[in-house]
């Protein structure tokens, strides 16, 4: 028992730590950061994952609970008589036509491969490639009584396991994406920096909010920036970028606290 809660608790953490990878890659990689350069390590990965965490990620993992509970003999006789009917035969139709599913499946990866359409739903074509597979091998199961061998049963799965792998590689560079676009478009909520510097930093952008002001020769640090958000923060620097930035354009500023730069930390403007 120690052993398969063990065995389980560590898949699971590698998953995470997959998926955490390919989220915060997409995200940083939108502000041309990488979370390796950042310093990122096993745990924040893991954290970072927590971001999958979306509602219709949830929705599927309950749907995905019951259709289990369904398929089970004890949790069967708990259930209304009519659900149990009603998911049978819609799991015994999609077993039958399994093939249409993966043929669904190919056709949706060759549009978004050939024409780039349905970029949105790219992962979808892996998945229902994945589902199929799954679908097929649940089928012979229930036809063909007599036992199979290792490699006739490892291979469809292990294939649908890639399928599957394919789709939450997939959703997890989207969702990153899609997050660093909407930090993008609201960039201004973001936490502020005032930057006091002895000498001039020579920040330049096409943003007409970054301000720079002089504040005379009798102040050590005389020279005040404003109109930055901040990004991330590791290891003393501080990544930020003017508001109204363009990641097509615009740079990424990498400011380090010294004895000649102080920094302050605001709240976003709402």
């Amino acid at each position: 028992m120690i052993n398969i809660v063990v065995a389980q608790a560590s898949f699971i953490a590698a998953l995470m730590f997959y998926m955490g990878v390919i989220y915060t890659s997409a995200y940083y990689g939108h502000f041309h950061l990488s979370p390796f350069f950042l310093g990122f390590g096993f745990a924040e990965f893991v954290l970072q994952s927590l971001h999958l965490m979306t509602f219709p990620v949830l929705v599927g993992a309950v749907v995905l609970l019951i259709a289990v509970a369904i398929s089970g003999r004890r949790p069967r006789q708990a259930l209304p008589g009519g659900l149990v009917r009603v998911a049978s035969l819609g799991t015994s139709v999609l077993a039958r036509y399994y093939l249409v599913v993966v043929v669904a499946g190919l056709v949706l990866v060759v549009l978004w491969w050939v024409w780039q359409l349905l970029l949105p739903y790219r992962w979808l074509g892996p998945l229902l490639i994945g589902l199929g597979l799954l679908l097929g091998e649940a089928r012979r199961i229930d036809v063909d009584h007599t036992p199979r061998g290792l490699r006739d049963t490892a291979v469809p799965i292990f294939a649908a396991g890639v399928f599957l792998l394919w789709t939450v590689t997939l959703a997890a560079g989207q969702l990153g994406e899609q997050d660093a676009r909407n930090a993008e478009r609201d960039v201004i909520q973001r936490t502020g920096l005032v930057v006091f510097s002895a000498k001039r930093l020579g920040l330049t952008s096409r943003s007409p909010d970054l301000h720079f002001e002089d504040l005379g020769n009798s102040v050590h640090l005389r020279y005040r920036y404003t109109g930055l958000r901040l990004i991330a923060a590791r290891d003393g620097r501080y990544y930020a970028v003017p508001i109204g930035w363009s990641a097509k354009t615009d740079h990424v500023y990498v400011l380090r606290e010294a004895d000649g730069m102080r920094i302050e930390l605001t709240p976003g403007v709402q």
